[in-house]
């Protein structure tokens, strides 16, 4: 007597890659559309920014939302700062007017760079602006205004503190809401070091064939990693748990506890310097049934030419709403909406 069993599969069965770790600049361009930077700031700076921010860190909050029916929290601390001016123009009343949105509510106004994150922010400018120069520009990145127009500039910093081997943050893409399509964002490390983890998004054209690859790059004190255009688009990116970690021991100590040899740490500071766009300022951004301003998605699934990508507008009310949100979803148009000027609009893929 035979047994019927089932067919066996028409489709193979594709093998997930292991994670490839990316020890070194070189490895990191090889792979990724980001670049890695080390030592780029003067020892005593690195280390005056990571005592000021760390003091700092000691009030940042942790985000909170709705997930389905429940709150959850962010496993980190986090805080906002602003630069002076938007750095298109000289008006020194942008802060006030942003009204920002994060997570479905509205923020409260964000502290000024403190003097030292300014004086490190020219440096991490230059590298950013020496590394776009070599680059080829995408039809939708900013293009800017007047001579200067196309040169990066940051005007707003997210910073997280990452204490012990517990904190972290999950697989995310940065929201695109005011930094537009195809940002490129500037993230410095400072303290102990800890694992930056990249994973791509496959396409569905492709899903059956591949599974996403996943990079894992150390990132030391006083290094910068930039996340060019395309990387929101096509990656998502994590700081993972870690079961152990190497204590970050500064080469000086600080102002204000002179012990030798310097205390050491287990927390890493992260500084993320963006450029919010002025063709996405706050009050250009649509509002949801709910009457929350939406947020700016990639089309992630279904990319990515340079030319034909897709963004959309959608409802985010429910991350602080119990949850609760509503349908609302309209396609991004660049001119209806009185976006720009762009890369494809002044005529130039490369500066």
């Amino acid at each position: 007597m035979s047994v019927l069993r089932q067919p066996p599969s028409s489709t193979r069965s594709v093998p997930r890659p292991l994670p490839l770790t990316l020890m070194n600049p070189l490895m990191v361009a090889q792979h990724t559309p980001c670049t890695m930077h080390l030592s780029i700031l003067p020892p005593e700076l690195a280390c005056k920014l990571f005592y000021a921010m760390l003091d700092l860190s000691q009030s940042w909050q942790r985000n909170k939302w709705w997930l389905f029916d429940r709150v959850v929290e962010s496993p980190h601390r986090t805080s906002f700062y602003a630069r002076k001016t938007d750095g298109v123009g000289p008006n020194d009343s942008w802060q006030e007017a942003a009204q920002y949105w994060y997570n479905g509510r509205q923020t409260d106004p964000p502290e000024v760079f403190p003097d030292v994150m300014e004086e490190a922010c020219v440096y991490v400018e230059n590298i950013v602006n020496n590394e776009m120069q070599r680059r080829s520009r995408l039809p939708l990145e900013w293009g800017g205004r007047g001579s200067e127009g196309q040169i990066w500039r940051a005007n707003v910093a997210a910073s997280n503190c990452y204490e012990g081997t517990k904190d972290s943050v999950g697989f995310h893409s940065d929201q695109l809401t005011y930094l537009g399509p195809y940002p490129t964002i500037a993230s410095l490390s400072l303290g102990t070091t800890r694992i930056f983890r990249l994973r791509e998004v496959v396409p569905s054209e492709e899903i059956h064939s591949r599974m996403a690859q996943t990079f894992n790059i150390p990132l030391p004190h006083n290094s910068l990693i930039i996340m060019h255009a395309s990387t929101q688009e096509n990656f998502k990116h994590s700081v993972p748990p870690q079961p152990t970690l190497d204590l970050y021991r500064p080469l000086f100590p600080h102002a204000s506890r002179l012990v030798s040899p310097p205390e050491p740490s287990n927390c890493r500071i992260n500084i993320t310097f963006r450029f919010y766009r002025p063709d996405f300022k706050p009050q250009s951004i649509p509002r949801c049934n709910c009457g929350v301003p939406t947020i700016l998605r990639p089309d992630m699934k279904n990319r990515h030419d340079g030319q034909t990508d897709k963004y959309w507008w959608t409802c985010y009310a429910g991350a602080q709403n119990e949850g609760k949100g509503c349908s609302f979803w309209q396609v991004m148009d660049m001119k209806a909406e009185g976006r720009g000027p762009t890369i494809s609009d002044v005529g130039n893929d490369k500066r």
